[in-house]
């Protein structure tokens, strides 16, 4: 598949602004209605939607072209309720043309974010700005830019999937042939003539994402699009994600509670805890130095020895812990240790998991310090 995209109108948009609100108009309906950059189709006299809550997308005539490496730019970004911040002044650099992976635990503030980007919330503050243009309430991003999965497909039941994607391609201007497109696209075709009421909840992701793609927008965002599939399905979908990103070049974020999710899709992670961004950029990059933990006859007298030397290091029983160092600042110190009349038993790097790591970005903090960390400065060279 070859996705195209059109040269983008000269639009005229202010400089960046910071938005500010008042408590009570946090708390209550939002100022920038979907309406004005996503839209829905009509509902038909027979029909009734499933869920509200997929963003569509409207005529795609004014869809641009990325102007920039980076998508999507936040800065500051903060979503308060009731003077609690569901998002906390969050900075995010999405890279075009990749799988952005947003994630953390239930409650982090994930789905906020999301559907702050896509406009179905108003920032309480903080800055965004979407392929390239300035986004606030009064100025949303540029039609047709995004399309979007937001808790669960918006459908109706009593319709087949062809008839619902034709109905929203219809109300978009858009020719039949994009249906098809779509259908054969998600891994629909030859179940397109089947009632919505009768998919699997795989089927009805597949036609959520169908439906956020009719437009072709350079920009999708998923909310936990495989939450609730069985692993046959969730791995179908992830198929599909990465087939969008690697060869159509699209920019998606995909959100997720759980870390082997996104680690077989992106490219990218956030990790969000308690509606800060704990970590950004490489999944590599959550691993770190590691550590190293000499066994010694005299761990005190090594303490000691260290301590002199300016070393920072922990000790556990007959364990001595420092941080990583190089090979020569190593062998310099365990000859020094030598020297001194211990015993080395034995001398071993330790890296934490990527699992570990993630953990403890998300878990809450503990109020146990690790100087280890605290001074790496301080390391031998």
């Amino acid at each position: 598949m070859t996705a195209t995209a059109t040269a983008p109108p000269t639009i005229g948009l202010p400089e960046p602004e910071i938005v500010s609100t008042s408590a009570a108009d946090s708390a209550t309906g939002p100022v920038m209605s979907p309406a004005d950059h996503c839209v829905s189709p009509p509902v038909p006299a027979a029909a009734s939607p499933a869920s509200p809550h997929l963003v569509a997308l409207t005529a795609p005539e004014a869809i641009p072209v990325p102007t920039r490496e980076i998508a999507v730019t936040t800065d500051g970004l903060t979503r308060s309720y009731n003077g609690i911040n569901a998002v906390d002044g969050v900075n995010l650099r999405v890279p075009t043309g990749g799988i952005y992976g947003l994630l953390g635990p239930s409650g982090a503030g994930k789905s906020t974010i999301l559907k702050l980007l896509v406009g179905l919330t108003r920032p309480t503050s903080g800055r965004m700005s979407i392929l390239g243009h300035p986004v606030s309430p009064r100025h949303p991003p540029p039609p047709g830019a995004i399309g979007s999965l937001i808790e669960g497909p918006s459908y109706y039941p009593g319709l087949t999937g062809r008839e619902n994607l034709t109905m929203m391609a219809s109300y978009l201007g858009l020719p039949s042939s994009r249906v098809t497109y779509v259908l054969a696209g998600v891994d629909l075709s030859g179940h397109e003539n089947k009632r919505v009421k009768h998919y699997s909840t795989g089927m009805r992701q597949r036609l959520g994402l169908a439906m956020a793609l009719l437009a072709d927008p350079p920009l999708i965002v998923l909310d936990e699009p495989t939450d609730g599939l069985d692993p046959a399905e969730a791995a179908e979908i992830r198929g599909l994600i990465v087939t969008l990103a690697r060869r159509e070049g699209k920019t998606i974020i995909v959100s997720s509670r759980f870390l082997s999710e996104i680690g077989q899709m992106a490219d990218t992670v956030g990790v969000i805890r308690a509606g800060r961004l704990r970590y950004q950029g490489p999944l590599s990059g959550l691993h770190d130095d590691g550590v190293i933990e000499m066994t010694v006859s005299a761990p005190t007298a090594v303490s000691t020895l260290l301590t002199s030397l300016g070393v920072p290091h922990e000790v556990h029983d007959a364990v001595v812990r420092t941080a990583m160092m190089s090979d020569n600042a190593i062998g310099e110190l365990i000859t020094s240790i030598v020297t001194s009349g211990t015993t080395v038993y034995r001398v071993q790097t330790v890296r934490r998991t990527l699992e570990e790591a993630f953990l403890e970005l998300t878990d809450p903090p503990s109020p146990v310090t690790q100087p280890l960390t605290a001074t790496r400065e301080a390391w031998p060279p």
